[in-house]
């Protein structure tokens, strides 16, 4: 009980380090107005973010697998802190993405080392419980970071977003290195052993399934704040208070993902929940082209959060099911997948919008998750006599 609300604390970091990844999709248009870039160009900052966490968070990890753990989160949350200041004074496209790279870095390690440190001081039997919480504050960025990242970008510009990250990241640098315990790392496992799970051929189909699933939802994400006001026809007023709901339709689409899993099993729910998800964005091209009410597109809107979201604890379940020996390697590869497939939907949707058109960004991550679906299937195919067989020895 003593350890709880720290590991709360803990959550409220990944907080601020999840508000400052997703809030770029709820102020691109912004970004794209004040900067004289196209919205294009604006969405490749989120394509550097996730392919920058992606790529350097299992690297810096492991070169810092020994440093107390204590005294890696303050020093992560620094490198977080300093990106953040970074975007806030400094002017230009240029310089802001090179703030978003070192942004990404510190976000990384604070994520994963946040995490590490919850199931360590957590009581018996409460680790699970304990990741879950941290995992939570960084969903929970999606509910409450991006749609109140809107609300003071409207009021005060969307650059003073990030200082106001900065000063929260400062504050709890200083409250983190107070009250954490100190916790020693542990004994590194070379990236090379890692990556070599990829070799195992049910596992490389689990984590092809993060990347066409969660790819071709941040195909549309990355680029919802101009689709619903330039395609969709919403008014200014109304972003915020939608994105709130698409936020909160997320979370349960999550927990409901997590009771379906537990009830009817890995496939059914991955396969049933993706086919929402194509038929939800579906619904939605269709209703922005023949509809000029606002109200059936945010429930489609909606209906689409909770599809896609479904998924999220599925596959985390799936991906520990494949290797159960080895559950942290394969939720830190599926970590890492994540962040790639976001990156890539986010280049993908910006080729789209620049050669195509912005409203071309559902259909085309419909293509994404409907491939997504068929490497499910195939996964089945390898998986289920597998199953018979360890549920016949029991």
């Amino acid at each position: 009980m003593f350890n709880t609300w720290k590991i709360y604390l803990l959550a409220l970091v990944t907080f601020l380090v999840g508000t400052s990844e997703y809030v770029i999709s709820g102020i691109l248009d912004k970004i794209s107005d004040s900067m004289g870039i196209s919205v294009t160009s604006a969405g490749q900052l989120v394509t550097i973010f996730s392919f920058v966490y992606a790529i350097g968070t299992p690297i810096l990890m492991a070169l810092t697998a020994k440093v107390e753990r204590h005294k890696l989160l303050v020093l992560a949350l620094g490198i977080f802190v300093i990106g953040n200041v970074l975007s806030f004074v400094l002017p230009g496209y240029a310089s802001f993405l090179a703030a978003r790279v070192i942004m990404a870095l510190g976000a990384g390690m604070v994520v994963v080392t946040a995490l590490d440190i919850a199931a360590k001081i957590a009581a018996p039997g409460k680790q699970a419980s304990a990741i879950a919480t941290v995992v939570m504050g960084f969903t929970a960025s999606l509910i409450i970071g991006v749609p109140l990242g809107r609300i003071v970008a409207a009021q005060l510009g969307w650059k003073a977003v990030f200082g106001i990250l900065a000063l929260a990241g400062l504050v709890a640098m200083f409250v983190l290195y107070a009250i954490i315990p100190r916790v020693q790392g542990d004994k590194p496992m070379p990236l090379s052993k890692q990556l070599a799970f990829l070799k195992n051929g049910n596992v490389a189909l689990g984590l092809a399934i993060t990347f066409f699933w969660l790819g071709g939802y941040s195909i549309a994400y990355t680029y919802i704040s101009p689709y619903l006001l330039d395609i969709a026809g919403l008014k200014e007023g109304m972003l915020s208070g939608v994105l709130l709901a698409f936020g909160i339709a997320s979370l349960l689409g999550s927990k409901f993902g997590g009771f379906s899993t537990d009830k009817w099993g890995v496939f059914p729910t991955l396969s049933g929940g993706m086919l929402l998800h194509v038929i939800a964005l579906l619904l939605l091209s269709l209703a922005v082209t023949y509809t000029h009410s606002w109200l059936p597109i945010v429930i489609l809107l909606i209906l689409w959060s909770f599809a896609a979201w479904t998924s999220g604890p599925t596959q985390q379940v799936n991906l520990v099911r494949i290797e159960p020996n080895y559950s942290g390697i394969m939720l830190s590869l599926n970590q890492s997948m994540m962040q790639l497939s976001m990156a890539a939907g986010a280049a993908i949707g910006g080729v789209m919008v620049g050669r195509v058109s912005l409203s071309s960004i559902t259909w085309v991550g419909m293509v994404g998750v409907a491939i997504a679906i068929v490497v499910v299937s195939f996964l089945k195919v390898r998986m289920v006599p597998a199953d018979k067989v360890e549920n016949a020895l029991r």
